[in-house]
């Protein structure tokens, strides 16, 4: 099952930066080229100019099906075919309760991060089939945690974890593959964002150090790669984040039972509803 990415082209969803650009970096340094896609192709080229001469940048929104097609057409136009496909493309609410959110923010998220990798997923298949490739469909260890205050991030992560489960059992008989990538606290944006928010810190005090210690962005790049050279079905970052992974039938009644009962679980969701109240007041 060992996968050589010399040669082969990498399609990479929200690659100007974070783990997407790390992704692109570590699969340019094995010989393969790169299309960096992300919603500006300004941007997406510019980072593509740092990874390398085989790589280019393409502007596609991934909640649009066309542009999302279209960014595969101009892979295939610039390198002949597509290989690898890494959904990475995705974005985070803010932080609050299911109760308090505004509904089209709570479906603003599935529709990127979960119908976003559906229509990468569906518009690369046929290239992925053909050439033998991979796909690496990158979820969350929101997949196996509870999603308290964070649920439409939550339950999208669920939701990628399903469909690469899916496509990877349908396509091994075909002679391709599928990845499903569980990430921690990387070192993006997004993650320094999250940690600056004060409810964000209070909920991360009740969970055990290792859960939420932050990860080097590059080791999730590499991982990434060894990951579709060995054709891994799993892909998880931190290692620790394995025993919650494997455990998680035990784990998650535990966090469930554990977060139901904890009065400082329950004032930090009242909070952060107070919040979003205040934020939507002044709108």
């Amino acid at each position: 099952m060992s996968y050589d990415l010399n040669g082969k082209v990498v399609l990479i969803t929200g690659a100007a930066r974070g783990i997407g650009l790390a992704v692109a970096q570590a699969a340019h340094s094995r010989g393969a080229s790169v299309v960096l896609v992300d919603l500006d192709e300004a941007i997406a080229s510019e980072s593509a100019g740092l990874v390398g001469t085989r790589a280019i940048g393409v502007g596609a929104n991934v909640a649009d099906r066309e542009q999302t097609e279209a960014a595969f057409s101009r892979a295939i136009e610039e390198f002949g075919r597509v290989d690898v496909v890494v959904a990475n493309a995705g974005i985070a609410p803010e932080t609050t309760s299911t109760r308090a959110i505004p509904a089209e923010d709570w479906e603003r998220v599935i529709e990127v991060n979960l119908y976003g990798v559906w229509r990468t997923v569906r518009a690369g298949m046929e290239q992925v089939v053909e050439n033998g490739g991979h796909f690496v469909l990158v979820s969350s260890s929101y997949a196996f945690m509870n999603g308290v205050i964070n649920s439409s991030y939550a339950t999208s992560k669920c939701g990628v974890e399903a469909l690469g489960r899916s496509i990877r059992t349908e396509l091994i008989p075909l002679g391709a593959s599928a990845s499903v990538a569980y990430f921690g606290w990387i070192t993006t944006d997004m993650v320094t964002t999250a940690f600056s928010d004060p409810i964000v810190n209070r909920m991360r005090k009740l969970a055990p150090g290792f859960m939420t210690r932050q990860i080097r962005v590059e080791k999730a790049g590499e991982a990434v790669i060894d990951g579709i050279e060995r054709r891994d079905p799993r892909i998880v970052v931190p290692f620790e984040y394995k025993a919650v992974l494997y455990m998680r039938g035990l784990f998650g009644p535990l966090m469930d039972w554990k977060f139901a009962k904890d009065p400082r679980v329950a004032a930090i969701v009242r909070d952060a509803e107070r919040l979003t109240a205040e934020r939507l007041a002044k709108k």
